[in-house]
């Protein structure tokens, strides 16, 4: 008797063999496949991971390697004791930074993650920088003013006083703010005819410290005022901070008209304050050293006026007084017949010279009277027809040398042009030879130069040939 086991009741009673059947019945696409990345993809890969995860981050640390390009980017290391973080700041943000990096100082920087591709590394793209544990506004003021007062731009001795009227006061300031209006309500109370000049510039925010700076430049090159205000009304360091910039205190450095800075109120100090000519604890106390009040140059010039009316007087009498004395004495008598023995002999020799000049004259008209006489009889048609014939004369000789040398010089031209036309490789060719050269264009001269199957090219006397090596 034979006995059938199907498939199902056979795996029932053994379940390894269940499973096999199983596992070979799966479909092949279940099967996972290998995924091969580039290398850039991965680069790629992570820097889109870290982008959009650290797409703001505080990071703080110490900056080692510091390195500046010429493209004007920062390169630097964030380390602590136990790891690092290469960092970069590029040019358009580095200008703005108002704490510099320098090596060993702890700073707390903000930026963005970012993959460089092109080592594989990660990076912090930094946008901020503040020193760890001090204002970075104050640290930078502080660094500032310490590299410009060792450059000696806070000396005294560079100071210049301010002049005693000035024609006119220059202003650098914003057209809309109270300081611009406090400086001109003083001037004009003290000397309503003084010109006041205006260059409108922010004094704070983007910009600020650029526009205040050309408006420095601009009057110390183009000079139209004595004295320059440069000013603002209070506020907070950061709102003063356009005055504490080196590119503001360079140009008040390099200005060739003393400069007054009023900047905030009494209590308020930037770097301008230090590096001007005169600080002003306000704009409108600016106002008043600038220029005094107008009554009292006129009270001034109304003594002056006086006394040097009174000096005068004094001085004319003494003189009065000397003259009649020295009119009295026998020195001026004597002194007074000698001038006029003098001016008699002037008188003599004026004579002398006017006979003397008189008669020169009339010998000069009577030689020119001579002269005349002999150049009206002089024929100067005689003399200018030998002149013509003896120009002709040598006109024609000097032509006839010229086409004599032509004629010869002609003559040699056709025998060189025969001679080389005789010579030349084209006149051989033209009578039945040909130039034969290799492929790479050297003259064949010999049959073993070139071997069978070899391209040549065969020069006729009007065109060219391209042939194949058969036989030799």
């Amino acid at each position: 008797m034979q006995h059938k086991v199907c498939a199902g009741d056979r795996a029932q009673d053994d379940p390894k063999r269940t499973k096999d059947i199983q596992l070979s019945q799966l479909p092949l696409q279940l099967i996972p496949e290998r995924k091969i990345y580039s290398v850039a993809e991965v680069s790629a890969a992570l820097r889109g991971l870290l982008e959009q995860k650290f797409p703001d981050v505080w990071v703080t640390g110490e900056i080692s390697n510091l390195r500046s390009a010429g493209s004007g980017h920062i390169y630097f290391t964030l380390r602590d004791a136990t790891a690092q973080l290469r960092a970069v700041c590029f040019r358009n943000q580095a200008r703005y930074l108002k704490l510099k990096p320098q090596d060993g100082i702890s700073v707390i920087a903000r930026g963005r993650l970012s993959v460089y591709e092109a080592r594989g590394e990660y990076q912090l793209l930094v946008e901020y920088l503040e020193p760890a544990g001090l204002g970075a506004l104050q640290l930078a003021f502080e660094r500032l003013k310490q590299k410009l007062g060792a450059e000696g731009l806070f000396d005294a001795a560079r100071k210049r006083p301010l002049p005693l009227l000035p024609r006119a006061v220059g202003v650098v300031t914003s057209p809309d703010g109270a300081a611009l209006r406090d400086i001109l309500r003083v001037l004009r109370r003290r000397f309503r005819n003084m010109d006041v000049w205006i260059y409108p510039a922010r004094v704070q925010g983007e910009g600020a410290t650029e526009e205040i700076a050309q408006g420095i430049v601009y009057f110390s090159r183009h000079r139209p005022v004595d004295v320059v205000i440069v000013g603002r009304g209070g506020g907070s360091l950061e709102d003063l901070w356009a005055f504490n910039e080196e590119i503001v205190a360079r140009a008040m450095a390099a200005s060739t008209v003393p400069i007054i800075s009023a900047v905030g109120h009494e209590t308020d100090f930037t770097i301008a304050d230090f590096v001007a000519d005169l600080r002003a604890p306000t704009p409108s106390a600016a106002a008043e050293m600038v220029v005094h009040p107008k009554q009292d140059f006129v009270a001034e010039l109304q003594n002056r006026t006086r006394h040097m009316a009174q000096l005068i007087r004094l001085r004319l009498s003494e003189a009065w007084s000397n003259l009649a004395k020295l009119a009295l004495s026998r020195a001026f008598q004597t002194l007074a017949g000698r001038v006029r023995e003098r001016a008699q002999r002037v008188d003599e020799a004026t004579a002398a010279l006017d006979r003397l000049l008189r008669q020169k004259l009339h010998e000069s008209h009577q030689a020119w009277a001579t002269a005349s006489s002999g150049i009206l009889r002089y024929d100067f048609r005689r003399l200018l027809q030998l002149k013509r014939a003896a120009l002709e004369e040598r006109s024609a000789r000097v032509s006839g040398q010229f086409t004599s040398r032509l004629t010869a010089q002609r003559n040699r031209l056709a025998q060189l042009q025969a001679l080389l036309t005789e010579r030349s490789p084209l006149t051989v060719l033209a009578r039945g030879y040909s130039i034969t050269r290799d492929a790479q264009g050297r003259i064949v001269r010999d049959a073993a130069q070139v071997e069978l199957g070899e391209k040549i090219a065969v020069r006729l006397a009007r065109g060219e040939l391209g042939a194949t090596v058969r036989q030799k």
